[in-house]
């Protein structure tokens, strides 16, 4: 081989290389345009291939360690830039994407809360007039347990904090993902039917309603209100707009499927599904959060409940405008 002649033919190349590199080091890979980096990767095979000629044929220390030098720059930016490229990608996600999907399902947020709260107005008004709904809701053993101790059940917390944060989050995430694939259908082996698209997600939503309207009404009648809302607070500020958002996302499979519009319904729910799978995404973090919460730090008896209280407020208002806002120059999609 002609090592002046071959040195001379590929120097063009290895410079083309350098400066891509230059550029991608100092503004990132993201500042290339799609040509310049398909030809990064196409110029580091063949520098690859170069260095391994260079080794073979002893062309000189100084051109080996340069060579070594642009593929190790080119590995570099290609494989690692990428990998940064990911997590950016994630961080705009839980910037701007998870919120603009909540803002463009609203609709079905808003009528997921609407069951929520209704039904458990309902279960307030009925557990007040007929105690025997109370227990019908809450199991009598349950209802009477209270009346008895006139003590809350959140004290069994206390002393296995981890244990019951984790048995809080699994429970919690497992009601979401119910209320959400009920939009599709659910499977009842107690029954043994399977519902129809979207009358689990509401049944869902409206045992919860109900569960929660009964617990108001037995806490009220046993002076007890303060101290359980005071526990609900800090983790309910996230893990109740958590359940809200997975009726939501519940709702939307359940439209794509019911009322697939100017759209197939393959189509609906590759449209439709892709919004809910985005509410996922953003409520599975939600849960985590409120689980170590609720887990830690709502039942601590050494946080005063004014400042429970407190902690619950700032952190709905903080999910609220978070939820609410869009950066500057953004359309919404």
């Amino acid at each position: 081989m002609n090592i002046q002649r071959w040195i001379a033919r590929r120097e063009a190349s290895w410079r083309r290389l350098d400066s891509l590199l230059k550029r991608a080091e100092k503004q990132g890979l993201d500042a290339l345009k799609t040509e310049d980096v398909k030809t990064l990767a196409s110029l580091y095979r063949s520098v690859s291939a170069d260095l391994a000629r260079a080794r073979t044929h002893h062309v000189g220390d100084a051109l080996v360690r340069d060579l070594q030098g642009l593929t190790a720059r080119s590995y570099s930016q290609i494989y690692q830039g990428s990998r940064r490229q990911d997590w950016h990608t994630v961080v705009d996600f839980y910037r701007v994407g998870f919120p603009a999907a909540v803002r463009r399902s609203w609709g079905y947020i808003a009528i997921a809360t609407a069951l929520f709260v209704i039904s458990g107005f309902v279960a307030w008004w009925y557990a007040w007039q007929d105690p025997s709904f109370m227990s019908l809701v809450l199991g009598p053993g349950f209802v009477a347990q209270v009346q008895d101790s006139e003590e809350l059940w959140t004290v069994s917390i206390l002393g296995q904090e981890p244990i019951a944060s984790s048995a809080i989050m699994i429970n919690n995430i497992g009601v979401c993902f119910k209320a959400i694939f009920g939009g599709v259908s659910f499977f009842l082996p107690q029954v043994p039917i399977i519902t129809p698209p979207g009358a689990f997600t509401v049944f869902i939503l409206v045992f919860n309603g109900l569960m929660i309207g009964s617990v108001a009404t037995l806490v009220a009648q046993t002076d007890l209100a303060y101290d359980l809302w005071a526990f609900v607070f800090p983790h309910g500020s996230l893990e109740l707009p958590a359940i809200f958002f997975a009726g939501g996302a519940g709702l939307l499979l359940a439209r794509a499927i019911l009322l697939p519009g100017k759209y197939r319904r393959l189509d609906a729910l590759q449209v439709y599904g892709k919004q809910a799978a985005e509410l996922v995404y953003g409520i599975v973090p939600m849960l985590i959060i409120a689980g170590v919460i609720e887990g830690f730090y709502s039942p601590s008896p050494l946080v005063p409940h004014l400042v429970k209280y407190a902690t619950g407020t700032v952190l709905f208002c903080l999910l609220v405008t978070y939820c609410l806002h869009r950066p500057s120059g953004e359309a919404e999609s």
